[in-house]
């Protein structure tokens, strides 16, 4: 597209609109009072043909602050259900989120879907708004994953507004502008099947595998298939998170994408201080969504798809089948990826023990995970280097590493590794840059004062988490003594 581009020129379609109504309530955002730009992603607006300067222009800015709507626009929101810390919640829906429709672009159609845009008859209690705190990090974090090579939910753009938000404090609102190529979830099935609506369930399962997963029309079941098929990428997802140090902090069965994408940032955290019953969510009062506790719980929730897809697939034995993949697949995951991150190209009986003993020794020095697996790309086999000192120098218990150390030098003899080129590997999968909480609050700050360079400055940097930007080392610092104030919940 070119330099300027009017709303009413965006090719925009809405496969999901041609579903029937029972699935979604037309509506129109609720305008935000003098909207203005806040920041959008290049590498976003690429996927669906836009550039940062067009989203900045007044007539976008309008469109991505609900403020008006393109011509060939069809705005929704989607009704669906869920389970909410293990218990079932009923009817949910998109109490704040406004599809606009989908932009085709390099890596297919994408949905652009504005959240924060006004009341929705889905908003039971809440007011539809969401605030510039809770857009920040959503855009930051979208963006932040992606780069990190998990799928997810992209960010688009955000735009403000100094109308007053009440949360725990006031605040000012904002409507960040998602992308994906589908927003349905796994309580978009749950509801029709608590509602005994097997027609609807049907029509959406069709939708999803013709749609999304057309190669799966050819399986003798096609709806136990789906099941597998989102187990698989749900498995994958939560081992790439896990090796990243990730935690979602709110894992309800209404936050989990039928496309296997990261979905509905709110309480996220990455790991710092190692320890795996860590709560990122200070709403999570009993830890259901630890870290630990990620992949269990991803689990748990492809059952409860699996039990909403009953009434397709029919036989008991086929949904056991297909939610069968999910342990063996998470398992693989995550050894490949932490095979990676200790640089090791080849596996051995002994390795499982190799990578407990490491996260047992990592918990009980509290040695922070970003940092220490970037720095295990300096460590050399010959003994006695500065590298190998200050890698010792992490933990607490210094005979605990020397003798794990030990067992990993072995093990990298065994393999004939070279030093140079371990690193070379180590460093493209382990991160330098993650977004730390305080990061993401230092730039909230400074554009609750109009300042968004931050917001910028800090897209750019994680653009290139696994390059050193040396000029940009104290943004893989560890967080100052305030950032242990910090508390992220449920509310935005």
């Amino acid at each position: 597209m070119g330099s300027a581009i009017r709303a009413d020129d965006l090719p925009l379609s809405n496969s999901f609109a041609a579903l029937p109504p029972d699935f979604y309530t037309r509506l129109m955002p609720t305008p935000l009072p003098a909207p203005y730009f806040v920041a959008a992603s290049s590498s976003s607006a690429a996927l669906v043909g836009l550039t940062p300067a067009q989203l900045a222009t007044p007539e976008l800015v309008e469109l991505f602050a609900g403020n008006a709507v393109a011509a060939r626009s069809l705005p929704l929101s989607a009704v669906y259900s869920g389970h909410q810390f293990g218990v079932w919640a009923g009817q949910l829906g998109d109490g704040r989120a406004i599809l606009l429709g989908e932009l085709n672009g390099p890596a297919g159609p994408m949905e652009l879907q504005l959240k924060g845009a006004g009341l929705t008859p889905y908003s039971r209690m809440g007011d539809g708004r969401a605030v510039l705190r809770s857009s920040v990090r959503e855009f930051l974090c979208s963006e932040a994953m992606a780069a990190l090579r998990i799928p997810t939910t992209r960010g688009l753009c955000i735009m403000g507004a100094d109308q007053p938000i009440l949360r725990e404090t006031v605040e000012t609102a904002a409507v960040v502008t998602r992308m994906a190529p589908s927003f349905v979830r796994f309580g978009s099935f749950e509801h029709w099947y608590h509602r005994n609506k097997p027609a609807q369930l049907q029509q959406l399962a069709d939708y999803v595998i013709a749609t999304f997963y057309p190669e799966l029309t050819a399986e003798a079941n096609p709806y136990a298939a789906l099941l597998a098929e989102v187990t698989r990428r749900t498995a994958r997802m939560i081992a790439h998170w896990q090796a990243v140090g990730f935690m979602h902090g709110v894992m309800n069965t209404d936050n989990m994408s039928i496309l296997g994408l990261t979905l509905d940032y709110g309480p996220f955290g990455f790991m710092e201080a190692f320890d795996p019953a860590h709560i990122c969510n200070h709403t999570d009062q009993q830890g259901r969504y630890s870290y630990a506790n990620q992949p269990e719980v991803g689990h748990w929730n492809c059952y409860a798809l699996g039990q909403a897809l009953m009434p397709l697939i029919g036989e008991v034995e086929a949904a056991q089948e297909a939610l069968g993949v999910y342990q063996g697949e998470f398992a693989a995951t995550f050894d490949y990826l932490l095979h990676a991150k200790l640089g090791l190209h080849s596996e051995d009986g002994a390795d499982a023990a190799l990578f407990e003993s490491l996260f047992a020794l990592m918990t009980a020095s509290h040695v922070d995970f970003t940092n220490f697996f970037r720095a295990l790309g300096n460590f050399t086999i010959d003994e006695g280097s500065a590298a190998n000192t200050a890698l010792r120098d992490m933990f607490i218990d210094r005979a605990g590493f020397d003798d794990w150390a030990g067992r990993y030098r072995v093990r990298l003899r065994q393999e004939h590794s070279v030093d140079s080129e371990r690193k070379l590997a180590m460093d493209a999968v382990n991160p330098k840059y993650v977004l730390r909480n305080y990061l993401a609050q230092v730039a909230i700050d400074r554009a609750i004062a109009k300042d968004y360079a931050e917001i910028d400055k800090l897209q750019a940097i994680l653009s290139r988490p696994f390059d050193e930007q040396p000029e940009h080392a104290a943004y893989a610092a560890l967080p100052p003594d305030w950032a242990s104030d910090l508390e992220v919940s449920c509310s935005s």
